[in-house]
């Protein structure tokens, strides 16, 4: 099969989908590879690295959507790329569609096969595509969470951690799943108290093994704006696969928090779990509700490319291998990555969904 590999294009987007060594792979498999020249750059990944392997370099996305029959990126396609999406082309990447009816629009009229990199789903209901991702997510909204709370950026001035003789810093974290027990992890580690919520008690059996300052409650409602009320950063992980994010943290409840606390939003890509979310982007990244700094960037894990390309590459690997074969669609785990095909809505989470 001939995989054609695009340059990001969305906002200060760095990641490449698929690494020199997993394109090599391919090679030795019998595909085609074609890369977008300078696709790679931003991850570490010079034109040459790929060339050396045999990979095709094309001069532009023009040349690269014409070759291929799979195309194989990070984020989902945007103006630039849909107008060189064709009807026979394989599209797999993330899409996240629950919260973009416009983009769900116009692959259905394309008519093109759309596999989601966060429909893919394992026997075990595992999300395999999701987590590598979901790591760095969860990581970096605690990162940058602590530093949204400097007083320069506009935050409370207070350290996270805390120190001998202060207060230590309040963080609440919404999902224990593998963003949220990321982000957790990380602020316990810094000597934050942390409050983690969740509906499933084997997560929250688990959240309490991350540290004694780490408390982990049932997602009552009434609990959740308790907490919410007293945090100095509050992260939403909340997540319903392949379906839009309910919100959990409500508009009254931001008018609660003291001005100069953070939220961040892992969730946006699916619509957000704050009722105050909109999407940013790492240009221009936050915005303020309330008096309170929300963090709502719909592709954290691009501020990190080396990392983040590393990570899904490995993960998709094996994946984007069966597909290039003629009968995957009888392989049950790649079918249930399906969000459109030949105009039409497949993934029963999207079926209901407004257009």
């Amino acid at each position: 099969m001939r995989i054609g590999v695009p340059a990001e294009t969305k906002t200060l987007e760095g990641r490449v989908a698929l690494v020199p060594a997993a394109c090599a792979d391919l090679i030795r498999h019998g595909h085609e590879v074609f890369l977008q020249s300078g696709a790679g750059e931003k991850s570490g990944f010079a034109n040459e690295r790929y060339t050396r392997v045999g990979v095709k370099i094309v001069k532009d996305a023009a040349a690269l959507y014409g070759k291929a029959e799979m195309v194989v990126k990070v984020k989902e396609p945007i103006e630039g790329d849909l107008k060189l999406l064709q009807k026979h082309h394989l599209l797999f990447c993330y899409l996240h569609l629950a919260a973009e009816p416009k983009l769900t629009r116009q692959l259905l009229k394309i008519g093109l096969t759309g596999v989601a990199f966060e429909s893919v789903q394992e026997t075990d209901g595992s999300l395999p595509l999701l987590t590598p991702m979901s790591v760095v997510a969860g990581r970096l909204a605690t990162q940058v969470g602590a530093t949204l709370l400097h007083q320069p950026q506009g935050g409370k001035g207070k350290l996270l951690g805390g120190m001998a003789a202060t207060e230590r810093g309040k963080v609440v974290v919404l999902g224990a799943g593998v963003a949220g027990g990321n982000a957790a992890m990380l602020a316990a580690e810094s000597g934050a108290n942390v409050v983690v919520f969740d509906k499933r008690a084997d997560r929250l059996a688990h959240a309490r093994s991350w540290g004694a300052n780490v408390t982990a409650l049932y997602a009552y409602d009434s609990a959740v704006a308790e907490e919410v009320a007293t945090a100095d950063l509050v992260i939403g992980a909340v997540l319903v696969p392949s379906a839009r994010a309910p919100h959990v943290v409500t508009r009254k409840m931001v008018k609660t928090m003291e001005k100069g606390s953070v939220m961040v939003d892992i969730s946006i890509d699916q619509g957000g779990c704050f009722e105050t979310s909109k999407p940013t982007t790492w240009k221009d990244p936050t915005y303020v509700v309330d008096g309170v700094t929300h963090f709502c960037v719909t592709n954290m894990p691009g501020a990190v490319p080396q990392t983040s390309s590393q990570a899904i590459s490995a993960a998709i690997l094996p994946y984007v291998e069966r597909l290039a074969q003629k009968r995957w669609h009888k392989d049950a785990i790649l079918a249930s990555g399906i969000n459109v095909e030949a105009g039409n809505l497949v993934h029963p989470a999207l079926k209901g969904m407004k257009l």
